[in-house]
């Protein structure tokens, strides 16, 4: 039991943290109810019913998904890579090199397409 008991405590500590600070929001927090704050909220834009275009999104919403995929694939592969890059050898050099090939060619599309573009 001894080595899991400051797990247990950080656990506990984080649960009383948690519940004083909702508590704390109810007694001090303002209470201004509307009909604003009870509408839909959506990225600042005002919620229609039906969506801008006939229900088809824009490409920009699919290049910022596109972008958001790619690097975060790149992160997930590199991190392991370069802690175990002495023991890989030059096989793990040539893969991460064609890997960060590929990534490179998805960069240059995206940016080709106007996906760093934020106007």
């Amino acid at each position: 039991m001894s080595p899991y008991l400051p797990i247990i405590v950080i656990m506990v500590l984080g649960g009383a943290l948690m519940a004083v600070m909702v508590g704390l929001s109810l007694v001090v927090g303002p209470r201004r109810w509307n009909q604003r704050k009870y509408q839909s909220y959506e990225c600042g834009i005002d919620p229609t019913p039906q969506s801008v275009g006939g229900g088809r999104f824009p490409i920009k919403y699919y290049l910022v998904a596109m972008l958001f995929i790619i690097f975060d694939i790149e992160t997930i592969f590199l991190y392991p890579w370069a802690v175990s890059f002495s023991q890989l050898g030059l096989f793990a050099l040539i893969e991460m090199v064609l890997f960060m090939i590929t990534v490179f060619i998805a960069y240059l599309y995206v940016w080709r397409r106007g996906g760093l573009e934020w106007d």
